[in-house]
């Protein structure tokens, strides 16, 4: 059975950073794009980034030039560094990756989601 299991969220004020880590765990055969949503309260869930089991990768136009996006294959880890962060960044950041198991077809999973809070 394949996991997500995020880390690295919580409380920071405006202009600072946090890093988010995501690692894919389980009988894994190969991953294909990874990347992170966000949902604020009230509001829909929004791709913030993602990134392809090559490196390309894509961004929401709020974060462009402050969050970067990584991975390391070996590892089946995706990384989100968020730098210069601003209140409208606060949500739950949800790990997403495209996995195929190795007795299982490829799926879409869902990491369990971390608080990221913005404020002074």
């Amino acid at each position: 059975q394949v996991q997500l299991v995020e880390s690295g969220g919580g409380l920071v004020q405006p202009g600072g950073s946090l890093r988010l880590d995501c690692a894919a765990s389980g009988s894994i055969l190969s991953t294909d794009t990874m990347g992170w949503y966000r949902q604020a309260p009230g509001k829909q869930r929004e791709l913030v980034a993602r990134i392809s089991s090559g490196g390309s990768t894509n961004y929401a136009d709020s974060v462009t030039g402050r969050f970067t996006i990584s991975r390391d294959n070996a590892k089946n880890t995706v990384y989100l560094q968020m730098n210069s962060l601003k209140p409208e960044d606060t949500a739950v950041y949800y790990c997403n990756a495209i996995i195929r198991g190795v007795l299982t077809a490829t799926f879409t999973y869902w990491g369990q989601g971390t608080q990221v809070i913005v404020s002074s």
